[in-house]
């Protein structure tokens, strides 16, 4: 689920965070950057079971007002076709997600259910449901394109949902959209035949280790990454350079000269769109500068050692 922008952006604002706080206590800070991002399992979990818990209320909906007292035909033989909706039986049969929900005690929508009504009411509402709905038979086909679209135009947009999980928890605010968007791939890509299975937090342990070395190697060596750049700013006092830009030049300058398994191009790629979302309109250009000179001077200096084809 993780990629390595995702990691390198929190690594950046864990940094950014220590200093802040003007804090040396790189223990406590690396604790919290690994909490952080282990919650974003959390989340998707939050988020997948939403749809499992957005079917169960309907199918209650469904069985009381069939046993009401002067319950109308339609209600007695109600449409039964988006609670038999087969990916979302297939999410709610899946031991793959229920072992994990069980797991990390997600219980969210038990505690605060209004959400769910408030979905379910909105997908009932939408131009969505009422085409589905239009005749009682279900497909395979038409049910996950049901499940995908109702999840990526009613549920992950949902403005209160959203208050709802930065209230939970602040750090999810720029994981929302990495959560979702490997849900919508998920759900598009099932095949009636397979279990639901949950995704990894991370690639491999490679990425896992990624996340404690970047932190740890940029924090301390700031002093010594700092100096490689700070002579190059001439025309830059070093006091009206960004505090995040001069984070996101040492974790670059970091992996030029301390991760040798990862291609320049990769890093300065990463650094600039990283920039580009999270600094000033102007942060980018100066970055790339900064660091194109560098790559130079240390390639003429043999300071970067690469390893594998392709890395330089």
């Amino acid at each position: 689920m993780l990629n390595r922008r995702h990691i390198r952006v929190k690594v950046m604002q864990s940094i950014y965070a220590l200093h802040q706080k003007s804090s040396d206590d790189i223990e406590k800070e690396e604790k919290f950057l690994l909490h952080s991002i282990d919650s974003i399992q959390d989340l998707y979990l939050i988020m997948l079971s939403s749809l499992i818990e957005i079917r169960k209320k309907e199918v209650v909906f469904l069985e009381t007002s069939s046993k009401k007292h002067l319950a109308t035909p339609e209600e007695k033989n109600p449409n039964r076709k988006f609670v038999d909706n087969a990916v979302l039986q297939q999410l709610e049969e899946s031991n793959s997600l229920s072992i994990a929900l069980e797991k990390r005690k997600i219980n969210n929508w038990t505690l605060d259910d209004t959400y769910i009504l408030i979905l379910l009411n909105e997908i009932k509402q939408s131009a969505l449901y009422q085409k589905y709905m239009v005749n009682r038979k279900n497909t395979y086909q038409e049910d996950k394109d049901f499940v995908a679209d109702v999840f990526t135009e009613i549920i992950a947009p949902n403005e209160k949902l959203y208050d709802y999980l930065e209230d939970n928890k602040l750090t999810w605010i720029d994981d929302i959209p990495l959560v979702n968007t490997q849900i919508v791939k998920q759900l598009k890509q099932l095949n009636e035949k397979d279990e639901f299975r949950v995704t990894k937090l991370y690639k491999d342990q490679e990425d896992q280790e990624f996340v404690g070395n970047l932190f740890r190697k940029t924090v301390l060596n700031e002093v010594d990454l700092a100096k490689e750049y700070i002579d190059k700013t001439p025309n830059w006092d070093a006091e009206r350079i960004a505090e995040l830009d001069t984070i996101i030049l040492k974790m670059a300058i970091c992996e030029f000269l301390k991760f040798p398994s990862i291609p320049l191009k990769v890093t300065i790629n990463e650094y600039l769109e990283i920039a580009k979302e999270y600094s000033t309109p102007k942060s980018s250009i100066f970055i790339n500068g900064i660091l194109d000179n560098l790559i130079k001077e240390f390639q003429n200096e043999n300071k970067i050692q690469k390893t594998g084809r392709g890395l330089m």
